[in-house]
């Protein structure tokens, strides 16, 4: 009898590569679902602001603030079990804020079937000891080079 290969299903749209390091990557459970039983969206929405924040404070070398969601979409539900995994690359860098993009995919539980089930686009604005914002002058960076892919020289 020949083994059982799984083999993945086909997305609608480009997923990442889910062997490559998300930012977050997080288990939804039971204690995380609305009155209905379905995964709350303000979990889902506080996973992504809590990656796009370890995104924007790496980039920043420091203490960042969320100042806004400019975008938000949810496209699928998810469900209780389903790993979420949260992607995120900097799409902008101001005086002191940082735009950063997050998309967010599932492989539910027990298939590995992949879904995108979320993206925003969060902006943060990094902030010293008096939480007062800081200028990115004073961040040192000209590239992210954590993620080569999405490389942003800073303005001059």
């Amino acid at each position: 009898m020949p083994d059982k290969v799984h083999k993945p299903v086909e997305p609608a749209s480009p997923m990442p590569e889910f062997d490559k390091a998300p930012v977050l990557r997080v288990r939804a459970m039971p204690a995380d679902t609305n009155p209905a039983g379905d995964v709350f969206g303000g979990w889902v929405l506080s996973q992504m602001d809590a990656s796009g924040a370890m995104t924007a404070a790496r980039r920043s070398q420091g203490r960042v603030v969320t100042i806004g969601i400019e975008a938000m979409k949810f496209h699928k539900p998810v469900l209780v079990g389903d790993e979420l995994n949260c992607y995120c690359r900097v799409v902008k860098v101001g005086r002191t804020s940082i735009t950063v993009d997050i998309d967010t995919w599932v492989r539910r539980y027990l298939t590995d079937e992949p879904h995108h089930v979320t993206e925003g686009i969060f902006t943060y604005v990094a902030i010293d000891q008096t939480r007062r914002p800081r200028l990115s002058s004073t961040w040192g960076w000209t590239r992210d080079d954590e993620h080569e892919d999405w490389a942003l020289t800073l303005p001059g």
